[in-house]
Order: C-alpha cells, then structure tokens, then sequence
C-alpha cells in the first residue's frame, strides 16, 4: 500500500480523499491555487504544494506542475479526484512515465470512454444498447442537423469529450438548432478544450439511472448497484437516490450486467460509472462511461457499507477486490442533495460572496456532509459553486426521505444565495414523495417547487425585534465594563423617557414589506418581559441569547431559533433559522440623507461575477426584444444576456475575455419609442 498520495483536486473532492487516506494511515499531499491558499483542503493536507493563479486552467488543470509536485513531495501515487485531470488520458500516460501510480483506469480505458462517439461504437460492438443518435466524424452543421431532422426533434447536442452536462444543449424544434449547436461548441470548447458534437434522439420521459462498478488487475468486476440521478437542472444532479426507486431485481441485475460488459470491453481498472437512460417501458440505454468516482458517491457507500475511495486506492496498489458480487447486499435507503451557491429563482445563475454564517446539520449515522468550506469562507467565481453534498440514509425511502427534509430544514448558511429552500421544496412534494420522475422533473412540476413558503410571521417579528433589543442591551453591556462611569446614564438601553412608557421602535423589512414594530420594557415583581406590538397585536415575551441561539417564550409558548446577524450598509440583516425555514429580516434605520438610489439609467446589469465571453453586438446596433447581446461565463455556466425590448445600444462598457462583477452595467440601452 502506498504511504503518500498527492491528490489533483481541491475543496469538497480533495477533503473527502483526504479522510480516507487518514484513516488507512497514508500520508497527503494537496495542491493549491491563489482563490485556495487558505481552504479547508490545503490546511486538511499533510503537506501542500502551490500550483499557480486561481483559473484552473494556470493551475489544477496543469498536468506538469500536479507531477513535479508529486515529485518533489515524494508521492508515490496521484488520485486525480472526481474532476479536472480526472479524465484525462495524457496525464495518466504522464503519471506512468514518471513511474507514478495513476488512481484510475489505465490509459486505454480513458481514451476510449473520452470521446462519446467512440465509446458509442465500442458498446454497439459489444452489444450494449444504445439511443438513436448520430457520432461521426463528419463535424459540419449540416450533417448533424441532418441527422436531426431525421430522427425528429426533440434531440440532445452532446460535447464527445463532455461530462457534467457542459456542452449539451436540448433543441426542441428545427429553429433553435443553430444557436444550440453554437452555444454547445462553445461551451465544449471552453470546458474541454475540443468542441465535437454528438446528437441523439431525446427521449422524452426517461430516467436517468447509473451503475456503479469497480474492476480490480486480477480479472474480477462487480457492480455496486444503481443511483437514480434523474432529477437534474441544466444537465447536472441536483438530488440523487440509490437504490433507484420501482427497480425490480431482474433489472437491476440486467443493467449492472450490462455496466460490467461495459466496463470489461475497455479493459477498465478501478471505479467507474456506468450511465443509461432508462425508458417508461423498463428498457435502457448506454448513454457514456465516467472513468473515475462521481460525485453522488457517497449514496452508494451509505447503501453498501463500503468506503469507495478505499477500493479505489486498494486496486491501485495492486490488491483484490474486497467483496465478490455475492457478498455485496443493499441495506436501506439514501438521499445526496447538492447544496450549491446559485440562485434557482433566477435560472440557477450561480453566486458568489463570503459564507458569513454556516451551521450544516448535525452528523450521525444517518446523516454525512461532505464539504470542502468552512464559515468565512468566500464561494468564488473561479471553481464550481458547490458548498457541500448533504447525504442521509435510513432502513427505507419513505423514512430516507423524513432525514432529507429534516437536515435540509436545519442547514444553515447566511452571506451566499443558495438553494436549499428549493431542494427542500422539491424534497417535500408530493411528485417526489410519490416517485413520479423523470429527467424533467423540475420542469414538470415547476409550479410546485418554485413557490414561496408561506410565512405568517406570526411568531418571527416579535422573535426579531426581541433579539434586536437584547443584543443592544448586551453590547451597551459591554461597552459599559469598559467605560470609567459603568452606572452613567448614556450606557442606559432601557429606552428611558420621563413620564412616558420605556418603548424601543423598531422596523423590520421582509420580502420588501416594512413592519413598524414597539417595544415596551416592563418589570412586575421579581419578572422582566417584553411587551411587543406589531400587526395590530400585542405579545407578552421573555428570552435570551445564548451563542448563536435565541430562546424565546412568546405568550408562555417556548421555542428557539438560530440567529445569524451581519450589518450591512442597507441595514442590520438577520436570519432566524426554525425548523419551519429561514427567516430573513432588514432591519430598517433612520435615513440621515444618505441613501441614495442607484439608477443605471437604462443599462443592463451583470446577473453575476464572471467572465465576458462574447459580445454579440456594438454600440449603435438597433437590437429586439429577447435578441442575444452579450454571453457571460462564471463557474463552468454560461448566461445569455438578452435585450429586454426593441432598442438600441448606445455604448458597450466590456469587451470579450474581461473579468465582470455582479451587478456591474454591461451597456448602456435605449428602448425604442412607442
């Protein structure tokens, strides 16, 4: 067994190898770029080496300086991670010749699965089934387009070396196939390097249903059963289950039958995942082969007991498979959901900023957070805007599914827009408690994941503007022991008034509505409370803090909620975290004449940080309605910038290749007169 790795990776990938790798007694070895100097992986590391500027392509994607890092550490073996050189059959070939062990598939296997077209016609010739599509090498539009009107829309735009749903576009009628096939080659391009395209039939009702297989050096190859990952937004998971659910045992037997012939008609070694589409009438189809662990993983270790990441390394270094098919056995249900930094209500564009506040669920047997951020960290536009991987288990589905909902409800992170009230509204309804999905689930039952959740606010308002006077009173505390005069009335923060009611007056902002809100303090015999109005009522209230925790009684009835508070220029904001949502407060200052609307008198403004990757048009161009102007690009995602009416554009403000940050005016508009 080896006593030293370096692992190509970084954040949540790097931690989870790392873990591992400490528990089996091996030495780590990490490597870094400038955004990552200080992350969780590099401090978790052994020892790390610096691999250049923060875009990964001037540093995780440099193949040379990951060796000569290996090198020079004394690493005896690479584990390339779940991404970046993962896939790539150059720097396996590299790492060979350098006499460094490669922790993944040998070359051959790489190459064949690396291009989508190639693999397609290996697993035609080893009686794999496939969808109807074309994958040749005559590359022009023309060709490709051809083929997709003879199959009939709807059809799918593949990347051949693509993955992660990077260079993959749906066209659902002839008329859109232009864009899309452009947008995809660009995408291809940007993420692979090679801009080759594939097109299939898209089939309309499919789930989206893989298997997990592993092949050690000794002719032995099992598979670990299946992960449902159908329910996807933009082509990437977003929530996945194994084992999948309505599997019979004679399917699940064909399809990781099918994944092993798959796997051995490669000469595979190690992990790899084999990805089909499985149709409504239980018949299925090879869609490509990951050469490396996915990143839903950890469902399948939560299944099966065993630690994946170890295999890996056990195969690597020469050793058996630990378990035979026979003694491989399903034990219960599990859940991954994808906390990512994006904001679902806006197309999932992702976000950046600085995680001022992070409180992840409890871990136990039946709940794993696999994260690679710690609170202070910053998301930023560099790496994929992943957070964590939330992962539970219980003895079935239906009891799965309550851990999801529950550890979704207390997963806390303030300072980023993410998604877990749509992951928890998703979890919650009933299409998915009733396994009525497919791949386009989120589509489907739009109106009911993409809803607000209703908040009364009923018992929230008084818990806010509670916390609001009780921290005042403990920062004048505070204040108070530092001063020459600790009993001077100015350190007073009862809201004294001669002859009148001691009231704080407080406003507070949700969702854009402003709350007034009263205070009084009042004392009878030996009891301190609150008297609190707002809304019309009036509530006799007692709590206080503890850490990040307010507890609260409210009309006798007692509760707690977490509290996240972080002063902004727009006002104090404060989230109380319950296990009915978040709630999120501003609280509202007095204007001393210095707030001053923005107006970007007509402009289009950046929907995120990134980077400018085609402008479509210049200044002077009378423009319509929905036309593309501008293509941004920001954690592996492009945004199509689009005029919002029929104008003009007077004046560009950044040119292609520029850095852009969010909210930035992009050009300056005219709308055209009615």
């Amino acid at each position: 067994m080896f006593t030293k790795i370096l692992i190509a990776n970084r954040g949540e990938i790097a931690c989870r190898v790392i873990k591992t790798a400490r528990k089996m007694g091996i030495l780590t070895v990490a490597v870094y770029s400038d955004a990552d100097a200080d992350s969780l992986h590099v401090n978790m590391a052994d020892e790390a080496i610096y691999l250049g500027p923060s875009p990964s392509r001037e540093s995780y994607l440099l193949s040379e300086k990951v060796i000569e890092a290996a090198k020079r550490t004394g690493a005896q073996a690479i584990h390339p991670g779940y991404g970046f050189l993962s896939e790539n059959a150059d720097f396996c070939r590299r790492c060979s010749d350098e006499n460094i062990v490669f922790i993944g598939p040998p070359v051959a296997a790489i190459e064949a699965m690396g291009s989508k077209s190639a693999a397609k016609n290996i697993m035609e010739k080893a009686n794999v089934p496939l969808v109807p599509g074309y994958h040749g090498d005559d590359q022009s539009m023309a060709i490709i387009k051809k083929a997709a009107d003879d199959m009939g829309y709807p059809v799918l735009l593949k990347a051949t070396a693509g993955g992660g749903g990077k260079g993959m576009r749906q066209v659902w009628s002839e008329a859109e196939f232009s864009e899309g096939f452009a947008a995809a080659k660009r995408e291809a391009m940007s993420s692979f390097g090679d801009d080759r395209m594939l097109v299939e039939k898209y089939l309309t009702q499919p789930r989206h249903v893989e298997i997990q297989v592993f092949c050690d050096n000794h002719q032995h190859a099992v598979y670990l059963f299946e992960r449902d990952c159908s329910v996807q937004r933009r082509h990437q998971k977003v929530i996945e289950e194994a084992p999948a659910f309505k599997m019979s045992e004679k399917l699940r037997k064909a399809m990781g039958e099918s994944a092993i012939k798959s796997a051995q008609a490669i000469g595979y070694q190690g992990a790899g995942t084999v990805e089909f589409l499985l149709d409504v009438d239980g018949s299925f189809y090879f869609m490509e082969m990951n050469t490396r662990l996915q990143v839903e993983h950890p469902v399948t270790e939560m299944i099966s007991g065993q630690d994946l990441v170890e295999w890996q390394l056990r195969v690597a270094a020469g050793e058996v498979l630990p378990k035979t098919q026979a003694q491989l056995v399903i034990n219960g249900h599990s859940f991954e959901a994808r906390i990512y930094a994006e904001d679902p209500n806006n197309d999932f564009l992702p976000a950046t900023g600085t995680l001022d506040f992070l409180q992840p669920p409890a871990e136990s047997a039946h709940v794993r957070v696999d994260t690679g951020v710690r609170q202070g960290d910053e998301v930023s536009v560099f790496y994929d805007p992943m957070i964590a991987k939330l992962i539970v288990w219980d003895e079935n589905r239906e009891k799965a599914l309550q851990r999801l909902t529950k550890a979704l409800s207390e997963y806390r992170i303030k300072g980023v827009t993410t998604n877990i009230d749509f992951l928890y509204n998703l979890a919650t309804s009933k299409p998915f408690i009733n396994e009525e999905i497919d791949t386009s689930f989120i589509e489907k039952y739009d109106s009911e994941i993409f809803h607000d959740n209703k908040q009364a606010l009923a018992d929230e308002l008084p818990m806010a503007a509670l916390y609001l006077v009780l921290a005042l009173a403990e920062q004048a505390k505070q204040k108070a022991a530092t001063t020459t005069d600790p009993f001077s009335p100015w350190n007073n923060t009862s809201a004294w008034r001669s002859n009148e009611a001691h009231n704080h007056q407080v406003v507070l902002a949700h969702n854009d509505i402003e709350y007034p809100i009263t205070v009084e303090q009042k004392r009878q015999g030996n009891r301190s409370y609150y008297l609190i109005s707002v809304a019309g009522r009036t509530v006799d209230c007692q709590g206080r803090i503890a850490g990040d925790t307010l507890h609260v009684s409210i009309d006798g009835y007692r509760s707690q909620a977490t509290i996240a508070h972080n002063i902004a220029s727009s006002g104090d904001q404060i989230s109380l975290y319950r296990q009915n949502g978040v709630f999120n407060f501003i609280h509202i200052k007095p204007d001393c004449g210095d707030n001053n609307a923005d107006d970007n008198h007509g402009g289009l403004l950046a929907p995120m940080n990134g980077t400018m990757v085609s402008v479509l048009v210049k200044a002077g161009d009378s423009v319509t309605k929905n036309q593309p102007l501008m293509i941004m690009e920001a954690m592996k995602m492009e945004h199509t910038i689009r005029a919002p009416e029929d104008g003009t554009i007077d004046t560009l403000f950044y040119a292609e290749g520029d850095m852009v940050d969010g909210g930035s005016e992009l050009l300056a508009f005219t709308p055209q007169e009615s």
